[in-house]
């Protein structure tokens, strides 16, 4: 199964995901997006895709969000794309790619929507959180 994770290294929820992906007995292709932004066209297809708005899509914490004045209604979805491709930061992650869908994986357990049920063993987060039992089987 082709999967394709838009992964920052530095964020829990998204190693996590890529965990919870490698578990299902998948090796996905890790897109670090900070370094490789995805093109304004394949943004604009997983925001779609994933059901999202592009306002839903851009992470607010952590981020100069508040600074760019990203907060204003008027903005157009436009001028969202553009700013979360000028900075990348402002795309949330991970977005998560497969033949079965497309999602933010935010919390990481929404990742198993779109995956096939080929689990190997338990699962927990890195904060201890059981996500899968002994058997593969979900939790959350």
């Amino acid at each position: 199964m082709n999967v394709t994770i838009y992964h920052n290294p530095a964020c829990g929820t998204s190693r996590n995901t890529l965990a919870m992906i490698r578990n299902a007995g998948i090796e996905p292709e890790v897109i670090e997006y900070l370094q490789n932004p995805p093109s304004r066209e394949q943004l604009v297809k997983m925001i779609a895709d994933a059901g999202l708005t592009v306002r839903g899509a851009i992470r607010e914490k952590g981020t100069p969000y508040a600074e760019l004045g990203l907060d204003n209604p008027d903005l157009t979805d436009e001028q969202l794309l553009d700013a979360m491709l000028e900075t990348p930061i402002l795309i949330n992650r991970p977005f998560v790619v497969t033949p079965m869908g497309t999602r933010l994986a935010r919390p990481s357990e929404v990742v198993l929507d779109i995956l096939p049920d080929t689990h190997k063993g338990p699962f927990a987060k890195e904060d201890g959180e059981q996500v899968l039992d002994s058997e593969g089987r979900r939790l959350v």
